[in-house]
């Protein structure tokens, strides 16, 4: 199955891939690595652990920019093609290779530099995604301390629809849209067990929660709260736009509330998310699709 992971910034999407490789080295398996190019001037961050191939996109902050990259990979890999240009050796590092484009028929080359990988662009450009999962770090509500990975049942947007004399009115109560994205029960249980994850919900908002008092409102509006973040529901539209299945998976750098940056543990949480992607593989290996 091909994955794509979409996190906002690229320290995020290194440790997704830190994850997924240091899963193939502890199954003595080789992953195949390379950089793709798609267009918006993107790459893809790819690693290739049979039966799993990973591509791992900084797609930028905020719900907007998190569902233009996800719609514009999703439509290059259904078009069948990486990007424009030609595929030609890089220089990503050891064992890696750059491929600015994949057209029909296969294209083998071997990585500039130390180590040689051996790839298919064919093989690995030609199918459409199984499924997208948002991921990064985010802040935590009290079923989440810090440090803790959190697996969305429920992807939500949080802060979209008006307010008015009553309080907030969802966009779905405007009569617009939708608020929520579920993602296959089956798969966040099995994804959840693997990484030792709580299971909540993951509010999608466009301004980070600053007071206690939003803090509060926000739980008593989504009392199943258990992560705040930017990206999630921009990914799981443009995921359901395609009909591809959603997961968003989430590391907890700091409490939802007030803002104390002394607290914050980004790095903590940056580890604990490259452990979540260490312990996914076999999981999303093994998940037979969004019927279960």
């Amino acid at each position: 199955m091909r994955v794509l992971v979409v996190t906002a910034v690229p320290a995020e999407r290194d440790a997704v891939v830190r994850g997924v490789r240091a899963a193939a080295a502890e199954s003595a398996d080789t992953p195949e690595a390379a950089e793709v190019s798609v267009p918006g001037g993107r790459t893809l961050h790819r690693v290739v652990r049979p039966p799993l191939t990973v591509d791992a996109l900084a797609a930028g902050v905020g719900p907007a920019a998190a569902a233009a990259a996800t719609a514009t990979a999703l439509t290059a890999a259904e078009l069948g093609t990486a990007g424009p240009g030609t595929v030609r050796p890089g220089t990503a590092g050891p064992g890696t290779a750059r491929l600015d484009a994949a057209g029909p028929g296969t294209a083998r080359l071997d990585a500039a530099g130390p180590g040689t990988a051996r790839l298919d662009a064919a093989r690995l450009d030609a199918a459409p995604y199984g499924l997208v999962v948002s991921a990064g770090i985010g802040g935590g509500f009290t079923p989440a301390p810090l440090g803790t990975v959190v697996v969305a049942e429920a992807i939500v947007a949080a802060d979209l629809g008006a307010e008015t004399p009553d309080g907030f009115a969802a966009v779905t109560d405007l009569g617009f849209g939708t608020v929520e994205h579920l993602p296959p029960p089956a798969l966040v249980r099995a994804v959840a067990e693997a990484a030792g994850a709580v299971r909540g919900a993951v509010l999608t908002v466009s301004t980070v929660t600053g007071s206690a008092g939003r803090a509060t409102e926000l739980l008593r509006r989504h009392p199943r709260a258990a992560a705040e973040a930017m990206e999630g529901f921009g990914v799981a539209e443009a995921a359901a736009a395609h009909g591809v299945p959603v997961l968003e998976v989430r590391a907890i750098s700091n409490t939802v509330g007030p803002r104390d940056r002394a607290a914050w543990r980004i790095g903590e949480a940056l580890d604990a998310l490259a452990g979540a992607f260490r312990d996914l593989p076999p999981a999303l290996a093994t998940w037979k699709g969004p019927s279960t």
